[in-house]
């Protein structure tokens, strides 16, 4: 569900956070409307707004792990955990973790790739939620619910700054629920 389905429509928050994220056409290859979150760290306001409004959705929910996805979830994974007194978990693309490791094998639209997380990190029982700035088809999000649900943690909701609505019947997910902040921008006359 979008935040502003979810008792933030007409939050000027969601509008700022939009319009802070630059849209590139065309990168990395043709046809791709790449959604450039860096102006959105570059505006201290609209990136607080982002990370409130995680932490208002989280804080009472007994969340005590957030889990971030490389690597822009590690860009909001720490404050929200922060704020809300959760410890912040990496997944990893395959090779960056040091030491003892299991692994999570997914499909792309593209290829295929692989999610690591440090054996330990999270234990049986938790309440997790998985953070990233963006689902597009959700399979990088379902491979993090699989990984961290083996070591016997409860993913309780993966969240997102940028969603793509159709992403919203969570088929991918295994059911669990999906929370974004703002739907992908578009540019008008792009060539």
């Amino acid at each position: 569900m979008f935040a502003a389905e979810n008792g933030l429509k007409g939050d000027p928050r969601l509008q700022a956070i939009s319009e802070a994220i630059r849209v590139i056409p065309h990168f990395p290859k043709p046809g791709i409307m790449f959604q450039d979150i860096t102006p959105l760290f570059l505006n201290h306001k609209a990136f607080k707004d982002t990370v409130d409004i995680f932490v208002d959705r989280y804080k009472d929910m007994g969340i005590s792990v957030i889990a971030g996805i490389e690597a822009r979830g590690f860009m909001f994974g720490p404050p929200l955990a922060l704020a809300i007194g959760a410890k912040f978990v990496p997944l990893r693309k395959r090779g960056k973790l040091p030491g003892k490791v299991i692994s999570e094998a997914y499909e792309l639209e593209y290829g295929k790739d692989c999610l690591e997380m440090h054996v330990g990190s999270v234990e049986e029982g938790e309440k997790v939620v998985v953070i990233d700035d963006l689902v597009a088809t959700g399979g990088t999000l379902s491979a993090a619910i699989r990984l961290i649900e083996r070591m016997g943690s409860e993913v309780v909701e993966c969240a997102c700054v940028i969603g793509v609505p159709e992403v919203k019947g969570q088929n991918r997910l295994n059911g669990k629920p999906l929370y974004m902040l703002v739907e992908p921008r578009e540019i008008d006359n792009c060539p």
